[in-house]
């Protein structure tokens, strides 16, 4: 992700997920491990059992104690830092993505994993860099986050000078490689898909509506990119920017240069909305509406009535919504939907630590496995530009509802 919250590489074998199924995972969600709370949530181990009293004729030692600073030692268990915005305007979505971690630490039963939060978004602490050195210094073997792109920015070229590996939830392919990998959700896959899935209901020829700046840049590259790999034709791509009345002009720009099968709206569910008004009166209502992952993130997205028929892809919601009623059962109020970048992301770290030495670096060639990993949001891998590929789902908005249209793979084609 970048700023307030708000490509495709490699081939390799069909993915098999013997370790950590979907099946196992649904398993393990339902786990009710109140009771290991205290061993899983970072707080300090109790220290040696005091040794008995020497008798009076022989006195014991004054020398003092030795002091370490930060976190005491700890030989059972592997250190992670967690790295999120805990204050400031990214706070709500760092502390879900926190609540969420400590969630799958109880669900998995872990006792090998031991997570410390840090604040990304305390400046008078050094910020997202100041909470990488304090990790490190700690002890931490795997930096899990940051959130944000600027972020992650800061705390790569540390965490690498340290041999420390990052697990980032930024969107943003630009940040990621050298030691450095991303779980967030990735546009240019989801325009991929969900142009691959119009193509195959019969759409030849396309046009997109993208606005100005990063995304757009990147959405706009990937849907011609995609078209083309399709063999499709991209009629028209127009830009807009952040202005009231801006998607709207270039909605009408776009019909001018109908027809056209389907047109992408690479933005929101609110700017989606008023551009398919403008578009669908302009070109008629057999003209698809294709949204990105953006729209999965979105709460109220199926009942906008001007969405109605619309395709967009993302990562699968089957077992997220078993999640939701957890969360909401141990949290009393519903997660943000990039929360599951911190479940997952623990899970991953989880199944790795069982050949990982508590103490020892962590074993970052792990990540790279060909065969993947499967979380809540489905089966992932992480490619060799450290971005991670997802089996994504289509789901089309139809009666106030999303529905799947086209599951998820259950693997990755060669």
């Amino acid at each position: 992700m970048g700023g307030r919250v708000g490509e495709r590489a490699g081939t390799a074998s069909k993915l098999a997920l013997p370790r950590v199924s979907k099946q196992s995972l649904s398993r393990w969600i339902v786990i009710a491990a109140a009771g290991l709370l205290a061993a899983c949530q970072t707080i300090v181990p109790r220290g040696a059992e005091p040794a008995p009293a020497r008798p009076a004729a022989r006195p014991a030692p004054t020398t003092a104690p030795q002091v370490e600073a930060g976190l005491p030692r700890d030989a059972d268990r592997s250190r992670v830092a967690l790295l999120v915005p805990l204050s400031g305007g990214n706070a709500g979505v760092g502390q879900s993505i926190a609540n969420a971690t400590m969630l799958a630490l109880l669900d998995t039963q872990t006792r090998s994993v031991r997570i410390t939060n840090y604040d990304t978004a305390a400046v008078a602490a050094g910020g997202a860099a100041g909470a990488a050195r304090r990790a490190i210094a700690e002890g931490a073997q795997l930096i899990l986050g940051p959130l944000l792109a600027e972020d992650v920015r800061a705390v790569a070229p540390i965490a690498k000078a340290a041999g420390v590996p990052v697990i980032s939830f930024s969107n943003d392919t630009g940040v990621a490689g050298g030691g450095t990998y991303l779980m967030g959700y990735v546009p240019s896959q989801s325009i991929e898909r969900v142009v691959d899935y119009a193509r195959s209901r019969g759409v030849d020829t396309f046009a997109g509506l993208v606005p100005n700046g990063l995304y757009g840049e990147r959405a706009s590259t990937a849907f011609l990119r995609a078209v083309e790999g399709a063999g499709g034709q991209v009629v028209s791509l127009q830009t807009y920017g952040r202005t009231t009345g801006a998607v709207s002009a270039a909605a009408q720009r776009l019909i001018a240069k109908a027809p056209y099968g389907a047109v992408l709206v690479a933005d929101g569910g609110a700017i989606a909305a008023t551009a398919a008004g403008v578009v669908k009166r302009g070109t008629g209502a057999g003209t698809h509406l294709l949204g990105t992952e953006l729209w999965n993130s979105e709460n109220g997205i199926a009942a906008r009535p001007a969405l109605a028929g619309a395709w967009f892809a993302s990562v699968s919601n089957t077992l997220y919504r078993q999640y939701v009623t957890k969360y909401r059962a141990r949290f009393g109020a519903a997660p943000y939907r990039l929360s599951s970048l911190g479940y997952d992301s623990v899970l991953l770290t989880v199944r790795i630590a069982r050949d990982w030495k508590p103490g020892s670096p962590f074993p970052e060639a792990r990540l790279r496995d060909a065969d993947g990993f499967a979380g809540l949001d489905g089966a992932f891998r992480f490619n060799r530009d450290g971005v991670a590929e997802r089996a994504l789902e289509v789901q089309e908005i139809r009666g106030g509802a999303t529905v799947t249209v086209s599951p998820a793979p259950t693997g990755f084609g060669k």
